[in-house]
């Protein structure tokens, strides 16, 4: 039946064999019919029906008799097919031109959705292309076994169409697949860009809240969007309108926009003012908000040196982070940080370095280490009180650039173990949190010293560490 299908030369052909031989078409059948349709209905359109070479305009086709026994028999079984039957269907069915609500494609969309945590990648990729529609995204993106795994290629393969198909989505979709693509540091810049022009063309009409989800891929990413120029200012003037309408959300958001050394000053003006302030310090989110808030007055003092507006009150600033993060944490038996550390005891000493430690204005690092100008490493304890980061109890009351004092012929070196999850997926670009913290880092005195996981993978054994 396969072959004769797939050799028929007219769409009368083979909705005949499918029609007229009921009991020698199994569920695979049917996709490599709808399909063998729409490769013959996409060959130049002939005379019409009748003439002899068996070539049918499409619309007169999808009005036979036998077409529609040839769904309908779709419809009535397809619940007994296999994933790669109902996926190909779907394909085939989208292929062909099928409306999105003829019973035919509804039965599908509706049966692959109940199936969804059980396709594996490509049934999913091919459910997304020939769906595409608000219902079928929301209902892929909020699969939590689809959420927790990643799909390169099927993102590749979005970013193909998903341009075409952005206006019609809505915000919360959208929200949805850049919560994945943040999640998953997926550098994509044509899907990256999709979401920015998405964010320029309906900003105004967003709450705070939509779009900061929006905006987070671009800074986890540490990824410009090709209309910067105009989004940004775009950004700045809704923020201004709303800051106080959504603190955190407003907070969140122009994070996002410093890890990408863009800073909107007068919406600092707003959140550093005594009235954002006394209102976000009443909320039940007080704390995360002091954090983010004492760690953006700390990068307006290392990178925006020009700016002369209200600066947050120093009793309100604590440490951004009082550990190490929590990906860190949760991915510490994938970490080279165990191998460097007992590589460094062997070295230099334990009492030559430090691990772990929160340095002003809250940045773990990794390794902490004092070497003089001619290359020797000294203990730690003996480094003068003058030149030392002020302890993480007591951390930001003073200027961060009175904090590190390098001697003349001191060097505090911070040694940063860069794993496989502080760079974009598939890329040598650091997320950017981590990017920002080596900006800051580096403008607070201490000299940085990288070890990038794709070196010391090489490494084998303890002597070449």
């Amino acid at each position: 039946m396969k072959r004769l299908i797939e050799r028929s030369r007219s769409v009368g052909e083979v909705l005949r064999w499918v029609t007229q031989n009921p009991g020698k078409v199994s569920a695979s059948h049917y996709p490599i019919a709808l399909h063998k349709l729409g490769q013959l209905l996409q060959q130049q359109p002939g005379p019409p029906m009748g003439a002899g070479d068996g070539r049918e305009p499409a619309g007169q086709v999808l009005e036979q008799p036998e077409f529609h026994a040839l769904c309908q028999a779709i419809v009535s079984g397809c619940a007994k097919f296999d994933n790669f039957s109902i996926v190909n269907c779907l394909y085939a069915a989208a292929a062909l031109g099928l409306p999105g609500e003829s019973p035919l494609v509804r039965v599908l969309e509706d049966e692959s959705r109940s199936r969804l945590g059980r396709f594996n990648q490509k049934d999913v990729s091919m459910v997304f292309s020939s769906e595409a529609n608000n219902k079928a995204l929301e209902a892929i993106f909020s699969s939590q076994l689809f959420y927790e795994n990643r799909q390169e290629r099927f993102i590749r393969s979005m970013a193909e169409w998903l341009p075409r198909k952005a206006e019609n989505l809505t915000p919360y979709t959208m929200a949805l697949i850049a919560k994945y693509v943040a999640r998953h540091r997926l550098r994509e810049p044509r899907l990256l860009d999709t979401i920015a022009n998405f964010l320029l063309k309906r900003g105004e009409q967003l709450d705070s809240k939509v779009i900061q989800k929006l905006v987070f891929p671009f800074s986890r990413m540490n990824y410009r969007p090709s209309n910067h120029g105009e989004l940004f200012p775009k950004l700045e003037a809704i923020l201004e309108q709303k800051a106080g309408s959504s603190p955190l959300a407003t907070v969140n958001i122009l994070m996002s926009m410093f890890q990408l050394s863009h800073f909107p000053q007068t919406v600092l003006h707003q959140v550093f003012s005594p009235g954002f302030i006394t209102n976000v310090m009443s909320s039940p989110y007080a704390l995360i908000v002091r954090r983010y808030l004492s760690l953006l007055d700390a990068a307006v003092e290392l990178e925006f040196r020009e700016y002369s507006g209200p600066r947050l009150d120093p009793r309100y600033r604590v440490l951004m982070f009082e550990h190490a993060l929590t990906a860190d944490e949760a991915n510490r038996k994938y970490s080279y940080k165990g191998l460097v550390a007992e590589a460094l005891r062997q070295l230099v000493g334990e009492e030559c370095y430090r691990q772990d430690e929160v340095l002003p204005p809250g940045y773990c690092t990794d390794f902490l280490l004092w070497i003089n100008r001619s290359g020797t490493v000294l203990p730690l304890s003996r480094i003068p009180a003058a030149s030392r980061a002020p302890p993480a109890t007591s951390p930001v009351t003073m200027s961060l650039r009175s904090s590190v004092l390098a001697l003349t012929s001191d060097l505090q070196v911070v040694l940063s173990v860069n794993d496989k999850w502080h760079y974009c997926q598939n890329s040598d670009i650091l997320v950017g949190s981590r990017a920002m913290r080596d900006r800051h880092l580096r403008l607070l005195g201490y000299c940085l010293v990288q070890l990038p996981y794709t070196e010391l993978e090489k490494v084998s054994g303890i002597e070449e560490a």
